[in-house]
């Protein structure tokens, strides 16, 4: 190991004689003839002496030449221009600035490394400047401090943050110009013992400020500095073994032959070689230990992510030095920090390592250390990190197959069905690569083979096993996408899929099972739909993107060769599979993704009436609704107006439906019979046919055959008889419902006449009476389909008809009568506000299901939407929300979130009535609190607590922007007074009125009133007062006290905001005097009243119960001081103490009243400390909610002192970079230690996360 250099503390100036070099280059000094320049005992650097000082190259302290300003020569027309503004410009080539630099240090390089100080410090975004006379005489760290206090506090912007192009150009042309000045450098300047001692102490000295622009600058110029540096060991190596090469070479030949001469050269050279070696190890050794160590857990995520960014290209750069354990353990403890971005460029850095598959020997302990911990990573939070973690370990699965176990590839299988598509592409990759990327030889014999013999037959079987195994059979459309992109040619192999489906298995090869089949039939409709569609399934994209002309070629191309196959296939597999629903309802639904031009282009006629024949079959054999639809959206796709076959699909359409509706009038006709009992096979046979008309009504008009005439009767019967089967009536309800809707779009579409609007709306009411009788049908089903169908009525023909200038159809509008919308609000009371274990009807029995627990609260959800949006759009009263939201908190798991955005939208409509509305339902829980508990209920009771919940989360939902929510308030606090007061207390005014708590309930919204509201709002609350009442003390008159203060507070009160103001403004002095130099942004003013304001109410919250003392006199405290009041002295915590020779004689009666106001202020000070109190533990522990965000600060570490015991721990460990030796002379060493092992490093407590 080689010692590190001892890096200087101060800035020195070299004398006058050492400030020029022979030689005018510095470029191509190959033969190292001017490296060693300055060094040796002529070298030793020391300060000037008094008659040298200001003395350069040229005389007087001026650069190089006539033509040269700041070390910089004057071209490009850039005169006069520091070299931070060249830099920032970034309209010179960086090479020519290096150039320019380094003549001006051949000529005077105090001069230039002066404009090379500077340049860093400007980059910083410090104003200040190193002058020659700071440079000469002040140390490093006495600079540094000067350059601080220098620094603009006001912006906490600087160069690297800024946002807008040129700031972000000005980041590369940073990094640039150091990687081209160490280059341009690298033959002599760099060994001659000043240039880089100095920059090397400026930029660890900078690292190690507390001011962020400092060091995050500064920290990116040394990692940058060592990434050169490495690059220059790296050549310097690379010439190590070349001329060790040449030397062997020449030694080995005879000594006739041999030119010693050429030996001594060759010596002499590789000398030179390693000593430079060893230089630029003392320096890579100074940059790591000063700045990379202690950075790479700097408490800014930006910092840490620049080391660990740059230790990965020296890793990847010269791997022979830097891939050891002793370099990975910094990037796999960070693979633990809580920043997201610091995270990430841990797995882009092991990216570059892992895409080698020569260095896989050197990562193997590594690879087993961390392995789990990069498993893990495919879970982050942050999407991003997870993808790269994926594809990372796809690296590592191509690297070696063993390392992964079958437990952690199952761990990345899972993410394919992920919502967040870069994930679930990156876990298809993976996929692909470990289960269908390896192909045995023998196929390489069958490549050109089709269909079942075709190579891919295998891996198509593979992929079923797959997603029968994952058993998430919902989800294939989100496993084709995943694979998607690494897997096209697999899953477009449409003719392989069709023929494990049709033909029959060889000889040998186990045939496929209906499970199998089943998965098959989906995937390959979920592949045909991604190829048509080319957008990724529903909740994995952000919406239909615009195709690039290559893609809607290969769009084309594709949907050609999909009705080319399936057009012939499609009904030899109906056929085949005829009977199983399952497979049915998917394979109906390919004709949607088909090119029926082709089916006349192609002479594919014969093949479409077999598929007609094969649906027609289909419909009279099935009764399953999802059979049933599938079979109408097939005759919808193919009844296309635009294509010649639209006559021949539209004929045997018309045929099917004429023979349903016979069929049904006829059923229908002895069906209802009278005195006659409906036996279980009429029933039966009624109830499928209704099925295949509901089916085919839904996506075509069957207007023509009347269908509202046989509906009507059927539901009229079962309403008169009651025995009616309830799927016969739900069914029925839906025909007719449908009915209604075609109706409308006909009569909307095109002149229609007033009878036509008249008939419409005569179905429309009767219909609206139909469902309101089924709303107390004794079945729950039935009771659902009729509110569903009930909402959606109301919502459709409501006032909202109207809008687009269609006001013709005015006479439809309908509005719901008091007693429909009471119905309608008792269904949801009753069956959507109760509990999981309730709802048994819903679920079927099955409450042990989770699946049915889950499917029938989504039915709850779309019940609870259904009438919510008809409050919305102001079809029903919006006080009928008040049984709404009073639930708000009891059901905020299941229905919170609807409930919100109701509030939200019926604010918009109306902010008074919305207001109204929510203090109504506060009033409904305590009325029922009231009946269940009577009236001398315990107020710290879990009821009267869940009320004022309510109520503080009500208040929250007002938002900000009191201007704006002001009038509402107001009504708010008046509508909550008049009901707090509205009945008396039958024992008289010596007690409290009935509901005087409920004013407990209504201080929730007092601090959402403004301060002259406040004023207003104590002033109408005065008028239901009495005298008696202000007098009163007693515990059941403490909500009046409560609600006084809630008030007062704020508004009455003015010498808390004087005390506060000047509090706020001795604390800011305060601050000033004690606050250290830092970089950091300066708290607004505003802020800081804030936080003074908050510190006197934390203050009042904990002070003890006032004692009844004499009224303090207000005296003036603006001419003095602030101070901390004692203990004793904290009287009200606002109040200074009278001082005596104020107090003024007072009569008997001044006294009296002066005690009673001191009485009444002493109750009301201690009335809000206990409501502070009981707020302060009540939000301490209350649910999470959306309208407060939590504030979390995650950070790796304190910015203060850099957590010195961290440090002290990584002394003993920091390894020195010790550059291997030349592979010509290398020898086989022994193993290093496992620098893995907690115990050889440091204790786990030192991250604060477990390593293994």
């Amino acid at each position: 190991m080689i010692a590190a250099p001892e890096i200087p503390t101060d800035f020195t100036l070299l004398q006058e004689s050492e400030t020029h070099f022979s030689s005018d280059t510095d470029f191509e000094d190959i033969e190292g003839k001017n490296q060693k320049q300055g060094k040796g005992k002529t070298c030793k650097k020391g300060k000037k002496g008094p008659a040298e000082k200001g003395k350069g190259g040229n005389g007087g302290g001026k650069p190089g030449g006539p033509n040269r300003m700041n070390g910089h020569h004057q071209q490009n027309g850039v005169e006069n221009m520091m070299l931070f503004e060249v830099v920032k410009m970034g309209k010179s080539a960086m090479q020519s600035v290096v150039d320019d630099w380094i003549e001006s240090y051949k000529h005077d390089r105090d001069i230039a490394l002066l404009d090379l100080i500077n340049f860093f410090i400007q980059c910083s975004g410090c104003k200040g400047v190193v002058t020659a006379e700071m440079f000469r005489h002040m140390q490093n760290s006495e600079i540094i401090r000067k350059m601080t206090e220098e620094f603009d506090e006001d912006s906490g912007d600087y160069p690297l943050t800024m946002a807008g192009p040129q700031w972000k150009k000005f980041k590369s042309s940073f990094c640039e110009f150091i990687g081209v000045l160490v280059r341009q450098c690298q033959y002599s300047i760099i060994y001659d013992e000043y240039m880089m001692d100095t920059v090397i102490s400026l930029l660890t000295g900078l690292s190690d400020s507390q001011v962020r622009a400092f060091r995050h600058t500064s920290t990116l110029a040394a990692m940058k500095l060592m990434t050169a540096l490495v690059n220059v060991a790296l050549n310097l190596s690379i010439n190590m073994d070349n001329t060790q090469r040449q030397y062997e070479a020449e030694r080995n030949k005879i000594i006739g032959k041999r030119a010693n001469d050429r030996l001594e050269l060759l010596l002499q050279k590789r000398k030179e070689l390693q000593e430079n070696q060893d230089e630029i190890e003392n320096m890579m050794n100074a940059i790591f230990k000063g700045v990379f160590v202690h950075r790479y857990r700097d408490a800014i995520a930006e910092i840490r992510a620049i080391c660990i960014e740059e230790i990965g290209i020296w890793m990847k750069m010269y791997s022979d030095a830097f891939l050891n354990d002793s370099y990975l353990k910094y990037v796999g403890w960070t693979m633990h920090d809580k920043q997201g971005e610091v995270r990430l460029k841990c797995l882009t850095a092991l990216q570059g390592l892992y895409y080698n598959k020569e260095l896989n020997s050197k990562l193997e302990l590594f690879t087993s250390r961390f392995k789990d911990r990069i498993v893990s990573m495919t879970l982050d939070k942050e999407y991003d990190v997870a993808v790269q973690a994926i594809k990372l370990l796809t690296l590592v699965l191509q690297s070696s197959e063993e390392v992964l176990t079958a437990e952690d590839c199952e761990n990345v299988y899972h993410l394919v069905y992920s919502a967040h598509r870069p994930v679930a592409v990156a876990a298809g990759e993976f996929l692909y690569k470990k289960l269908f990327s390896r192909r045995d030889p023998e196929d390489d014999g069958i490549l050109k083979r089709r269909g079942r013999q075709s190579p891919n037959a295998n891996l198509v079987k593979t992929l079923v096993f797959f997603f029968l195994e994952s058993e998430l059979h919902e989800h294939a459309a989100y496993l084709v996408d995943s694979m998607w992109d690494c897997a096209t040619d697999l899953l477009k192999d449409w003719e392989c899929m069709n023929s494990l489906l049709l033909e029959e298995p060889l000889n040998g090869e186990e045939p496929l099972t209906d499970r199998q089949e089943s998965a098959l039939i989906e995937i390959m409709l979920c592949t045909i739909r991604q190829a048509a569609e080319c957008h990724p399934p529903v909740g994995r994209g952000t919406g239909k993107r615009v195709l690039t002309a290559k893609e809607k070629k290969t769009q084309l191309d594709d949907r050609t060769k999909i009705t080319e196959l399936f057009a012939v296939a499609l009904p030899q597999l109906l056929a085949k599979y005829s009977v199983d629903a399952e497979k049915v309802t998917n394979l109906l639904q390919l004709p949607q993704y088909f090119d029926l031009e082709i089916y006349t282009t192609g002479r594919l006629e014969k093949h479409l009436d077999a598929l007609l024949r094969q649906i027609r079959d289909i419909v009279e054999k099935h009764t399953d609704i999802d059979v049933l639809e599938a079979c109408s959206k097939t005759y919808h796709a193919l009844c296309n107006e635009e294509f010649t076959i639209f006559n021949r699909v539209d004929i045997a359409r018309s045929q099917l439906i004429d023979e349903l509706a016979d069929k049904f009038n006829r059923l229908l006709e002895d069906f209802l019979q009278e005195g006659e009992e409906p036996d279980e096979d009429d029933a039966y046979q009624v109830l499928s046919t209704l099925k295949r008309i509901t089916a085919f009504h839904n996506a075509h008009d069957l207007s023509r055959w009347d269908l509202f005439g046989c509906n009507y009767k059927l539901l009229k019967t079962g309403i008169e008889n009651g025995d009616m089967p309830e799927q016969i009536v739900i069914h029925a309800l839906q025909c007719t419902h449908y009915v209604i809707l075609w109706q409308l779009a006909k009569v909307t579409e095109s002149s229609s006449t007033k009878e036509d609007l008249l008939c419409l709306k005569k179905q429309m009411r009767v219909f609206c009476q139909i469902c309101q009788h089924y709303l107390t049908n004794v079945n729950t089903a039935v009771k659902e389909q009729a509110f569903t169908i009930l909402c959606d009525v109301l919502m459709i023909f409501s006032h909202q008809i109207m809008t687009g200038g269609r006001d013709m159809l005015e006479p439809l509008v309908y509005t719901p009568d008091s007693s429909l919308q009471s119905e309608l609000l008792s269904f949801i009371l009753d069956h959507v506000f109760i509990d999981q274990d309730d709802d048994n009807n819903s679920a079927d029995g099955q409450q042990d299901d989770e699946a049915s627990k889950i499917e029938a609260l989504h039915k709850r959800r779309n019940l609870l939407a259904a009438f919510c949006k008809l409050i919305v759009y102001t079809v029903v009263e919006m006080n009928t929300a008040a049984d709404i939201f009073k639930q708000y908190m009891k059901y905020y798991n299941d229905y919170g979130d609807i409930i919100k955005e109701t509030m939200s939208k019926t604010r918009q409509i109306d902010k008074i009535q919305c207001a109204k509305t929510l203090i109504l339902s506060l009033q409904q829980l305590f009325n029922e609190m009231i009946q269940e508990n009577g009236y001398n209920f315990d107020r710290s009771s879990p009821t009267f607590s869940g009320i004022k919940e309510l109520a503080r989360r009500f208040a929250l939902t007002f938002g900000l922007d009191q201007l704006k929510t002001r009038e509402a308030i107001a009504m708010l606090h008046k509508d909550g007074i008049e009901f707090a007061f509205k009945e008396p207390n039958p024992q008289g005014e010596s007690q409290p009125p009935l509901n005087l708590a409920f004013l407990d309930i209504l201080s929730e919204f007092s601090s959402k009133l403004l301060r002259q509201d406040k004023r207003t709002v104590y002033v109408y609350l005065e008028k239901f007062m009495t005298f008696q009442m202000s007098l009163r003390r007693e515990d059941v008159w403490l909500p009046l006290m409560s609600y006084r203060n809630s008030l007062l507070a704020g508004g009455d009160d003015d010498t808390m905001s004087v005390i506060s103001g000047i509090s706020s403004r001795g604390s800011t002095v305060r601050n000033k005097k004690t606050k250290p130099a830092t970089g950091k942004r300066k708290v607004p003013e505003a802020e800081e009243s804030s936080s003074s304001d908050s510190m006197w109410l934390n203050r009042e919250q904990t002070m003890h119960t006032p004692v009844m003392m004499q009224t303090p006199q207000l005296t003036s405290t603006i001419m003095r001081e602030p101070k901390r009041l004692r203990p004793e002295e904290n009287y009200m915590g606002v109040y200074p103490m009278q001082p005596e020779h104020h107090q003024a004689p007072l009569d008997y009666k001044q006294q009296e009243e002066a005690a009673r106001q001191q009485q009444e202020r002493a109750a009301m000070n201690y009335v809000k400390l206990r409501t502070n109190l009981q707020h302060a533990i009540r939000r301490g522990t209350s649910l999470m909610e959306d309208d407060e965000e939590p504030i979390v600060e995650d950070v790796m570490m304190s910015s203060e002192g850099r957590i010195e015991d961290l440090n002290e721990g990584m002394d003993f460990d920091t390894m020195d970079i010790d550059l291997p030796p030349s592979k010509n002379r290398r020898e086989r060493t022994e193993l290093k230690p496992d620098f893995f092992d907690p115990a050889s490093i440091m204790d786990e407590s030192v991250l604060g996360v477990s390593m293994f």
